[in-house]
């Protein structure tokens, strides 16, 4: 049998419990308990005038109304017991002491007995502070069992009512009648008291896992709050990311082309360059950028059929894998070259549309970077989609990939925001991919980024 440990005893009573217990509606909870004590009151006076005129105060020599008066003062503190749980039981057990010393019929009532029993319960189930609970419990404890042992060993009633019942001639059972009826004393008080204390810390323990699991709703509706805000924050980071790199690919190039177109235009050698090429350029980046713009600007616009923020509800599809060589096509002032490889030939069309647009973006962003960061005059642009088992386990099912080399070097002076690098790893690392940004050993710059392709495109 596992022994009870002192601190498990201390939990299941509170000991330390940060918990208070107290009514959910308090003014209506303690003017019921007005009503209450002051209906048991009157069931006390009652109960003893019953009492009384059955026959059952045969040796009660004081005046009727101190019957009553003792009766009431027993029950009227119960009008409070919520308030003053703990008060309530010292002074409710002091009259059961001081009354059953001097009156004893009078705590016999079943009126009154119900009474202790209430005020019992209530101290456990109700008091605040738990440790001066458990020592005023303690005390009334001691103080009753003192009572009863006090007055089963000099009261003679037992010994004559085994007598007179001739139970000593013939004893009905195998335990002597006297010594049975005073273990049935002692096993009916025990019952008594100690089932109140059971009923009063259920009732404690019922009330304090009830505040635990509200509490847990209420953190976890306050997390499920957070996290939807996070969810919309973290969209419109992704839509900041969109439009930044939208922005900086086609107003760069819409800024180059128009450079040029002036210069054409004011040298007035029309012949040596059309200068309607660079203004088709601009008309050509400034429609994709604009019908890219709206898509992105739709998402946030709408609200989808179930009050959630939309998904993907622009004008236009979303770029992906095939738009890359458009790409090379509106870039001003740099020569791009584009190439594709893929092993076995169509595995591009099992590319997943998110893959695609990362890349798409990713190439976006490292042009956008080479116009307007760097010296060079001539970049590539390569795309690799490879499905066969590699020995990563990361690409066990093939890989997308994207490389962008330029021969230039960084304009000094020329530092962007950094928001489209982050926005680049962080999609490649949503996508549990892997990139690699940075310059040359034999000049230049690289950003090649490899994304995994997923098993049941295999």
């Amino acid at each position: 049998m596992p022994r009870l440990r002192p601190d498990v005893i201390a939990d299941r009573f509170g000991v330390d419990s940060a918990f208070e217990r107290t009514p959910v509606d308090p003014a209506t909870s303690y003017r019921r308990d007005v009503w209450l004590g002051l209906a048991l009151t009157a069931l006390a006076v009652v109960g003893v005038e019953v009492s009384r005129s059955s026959g059952f105060f045969p040796d009660e020599s004081q005046p009727t109304w101190l019957l009553y008066l003792l009766a009431g003062a027993g029950a009227l503190p119960l009008v409070v017991r919520r308030r003053y749980p703990l008060t309530v039981l010292a002074v409710v057990y002091t009259h059961f002491l001081l009354v059953g010393l001097t009156v004893p019929s009078v705590p016999m009532s079943p009126v009154l007995q119900v009474v202790y029993f209430m005020t019992l319960y209530t101290a456990v189930a109700w008091a605040r502070d738990r440790r001066a609970m458990i020592i005023v419990v303690i005390a009334c404890l001691v103080a009753m069992f003192g009572w009863l042992f006090w007055q089963l060993a000099i009261s003679s009633a037992l010994a004559e009512y085994v007598e007179d019942e001739g139970l000593l001639d013939a004893p009905p059972g195998l335990i002597p009648p006297l010594t049975a009826i005073v273990v049935q004393n002692w096993l009916t008080n025990f019952a008594y008291f100690f089932g109140a204390i059971a009923v009063g810390q259920v009732g404690w323990n019922s009330a304090r896992r009830r505040r635990q699991l509200t509490e847990q709703a209420e953190t976890i509706e306050r997390q499920s709050a957070e996290l939807q805000r996070r969810a919309v924050t973290a969209d419109r980071l992704r839509i900041a990311r969109e439009l930044h790199d939208v922005v900086a690919h086609h107003v760069s190039v819409i800024g180059i082309q128009a450079a040029a177109a002036r210069r054409l235009l004011a040298k007035g050698d029309a012949a040596a360059q059309d200068p309607r090429v660079p203004l088709a350029t601009i008309e050509s980046a400034s429609r994709e950028a604009v019908a890219q713009m709206r898509g992105l600007v739709g998402t946030l616009r709408d609200t989808g059929d179930d009050g959630g923020p939309g998904v993907g509800t622009g004008r236009s599809p979303e770029p992906g894998l095939a738009d890359i060589a458009a790409l090379t096509d509106v870039v001003g002032g740099l020569d791009v070259t584009s190439a594709l490889v893929v092993e076995p030939p169509g595995a591009e069309s099992a590319v997943p549309a998110s893959v695609g647009l990362s890349l798409y973006r990713t190439v976006q962003e490292a042009l956008a970077n080479v116009r307007k960061h760097s010296t060079a005059r001539t970049a590539s642009v390569t795309v690799r989609v490879d499905r066969r088992p590699g020995d990563d386990r990361r690409f066990a099912a093939g890989f997308a990939e994207v490389e962008v080399l330029d021969d230039g070097r960084t304009v000094p002076g020329s530092q962007g925001s950094g928001l489209g690098l982050v926005g680049l790893r962080e999609r490649v690392a949503a996508h549990h991919g892997v990139a690699e940004i940075g310059p040359r050993v034999t000049g230049g710059y690289r950003v090649r980024v490899r994304l995994p392709l997923p098993e049941e495109s295999r």
